[in-house]
This record gives C-alpha cells, structure tokens and sequence, in this order.
C-alpha cells in the first residue's frame, strides 16, 4: 500500500468513525439531554475509546451540535426533495408535511430535535440553534412559495405532531392532519411509549 493509499483509508476510516460518533450521540442525547448526556456513553455506543471522541470532536458541545445538525439536514433534505415540481404554494406545504410524519417516527431523531430546543437555553447552544431552526423555516418559506402565516401554520402544525408523537397521544394531531392532508392517517403508526433499545 502507497502512502498516498494509506493516507487515504485512514481518511475513510476516521469519517467512517465520526459518523458512528453521530449516529451514537444523536441516541445518547436524545435519551439523556445535553447536561445529562456524556461523551463516555457516547464512545461505548460507538464502540470507540472516549479520547477518540475528542480527537474527532473538539468539545460535548461541538458533538451536540453536529447531531443537532444531522437530524436538521435530514429534515431539510427530505423537504426539498418532497417540494420538487409541486404547481402551487398549497401543494408544496402539502407534499412537505406528508414527509413529517415519517421522519418523526424515529423516536431518536424527534427526541433530538426536542432536547436541542431545550438546550438553547444554554447561550453557547443558542445561536447555532435558533440559526438551524430559521434556516429550516427559511426552506419551507422558499420550497413552497406560501405566505408567512401558511408556513406559520405549518410548522404550529409540526410542533404539535412533535409533542403528540413522544406522548403517544397521536389522536390529538389526527383531526388538524386529516383536514390538511386529505385523510392521511396520523394513527397508522402510532409512537412506541418507550425508547427502542439501543444499538
């Protein structure tokens, strides 16, 4: 193997590994909060050594942060696909919303986007997050073409799924779903009061 070979696998294998990172701390965090969590729990789940983790990740905060970001992106990601070649500001909010449903029924990526809320209490979590929370309304306003207070709507209407879904009180949203999404049944799969276990 050439240098330039092993440079190169030591690069996959440590982006390899800050994505187990991720993965695991969006599960630690989800489950323990911010303050709660530690970056100890962090590595056993990912099966690494915790000065790993820091050699990755400069601080807990930085690692929060990151897993804050993932469940963002994967929300934004799936919103931008889900508006793709709707005709009108209605459709696109329509198109979009369908999407929720599935990607809060990761219990883990819900819980994480509900203990970044709460940890942007902290000053040093604040910014970056009221930051990813906008860049998100920014997209909706933008996919969709809708009004202020249609994309208001639409994420007063996610936030409820949010609390619904971790209650497991999913009936409660069912009424506001089924008149803006033409019957689509909230119910079908209703959120498992308990955490699935962890990997």
């Amino acid at each position: 193997m050439t240098p330039r070979e092993a440079a190169t696998r030591l690069r996959q294998t440590s982006e390899e590994r800050q994505e187990q990172v991720v993965e695991a701390a969006i599960r630690e965090f989800a489950e323990r909060g911010y303050e709660a969590a530690s970056t100890a729990a962090i590595a056993e789940r990912a099966g690494i050594s915790q000065p790993y983790i820091y050699a990755l990740f400069p601080s807990k905060r930085d690692l929060f942060l990151a897993a804050y970001d993932r469940v963002q992106g994967r929300i934004r990601a799936t919103f931008r696909e889900a508006a793709r070649g709707a005709a009108n500001p209605e459709e696109a909010l329509e198109r979009i919303g369908m999407t929720y449903p599935g990607l809060i029924a990761d219990r883990y990526q819900l819980l994480m986007q509900l203990q970044a809320y709460a940890a942007a209490g902290d000053p040093e979590l604040h910014g970056h997050i009221s930051s990813g929370f906008r860049k998100l309304a920014d997209d909706v306003a933008r996919l969709s073409g809708a009004t202020p207070r249609a994309v208001a709507e639409f994420f007063a209407a996610g936030m409820l799924a949010n609390v619904t879904t971790v209650l497991g009180l999913p009936e409660l949203c069912a009424p506001l779903w089924v008149a803006k999404h033409r019957g689509a049944d909230l119910q079908a799969k209703p959120a498992s009061t308990e955490l699935p276990a962890a990997v």
